[in-house]
């Protein structure tokens, strides 16, 4: 036979979507530190979320008084 490299069952787990270290499969996060981390994303992605589509509201607005 070709080299065969041996199997090596790993039990069942996630990653930390922060740093993907590997975790348990119950836990979310690897550690409070990435928890608040990821977090601290959530709120900044939603903000620009908001923001973009303010501007957006905006720009047709102006748009639609520009042709009235």
């Amino acid at each position: 036979m070709e080299n065969q490299r041996p199997t090596v069952k790993l039990p069942q787990h996630h990653h930390c979507q922060v740093c993907g270290k590997a975790i348990r499969s119950k836990e979310e996060m690897c550690s409070e530190k990435c928890k608040k981390e990821w977090e601290d994303t959530v709120k900044r992605k939603r903000f620009q979320l908001l923001a973009w589509g303010l501007v957006m509201v905006v720009l047709v607005l102006i748009s639609v008084m520009t042709w009235m």
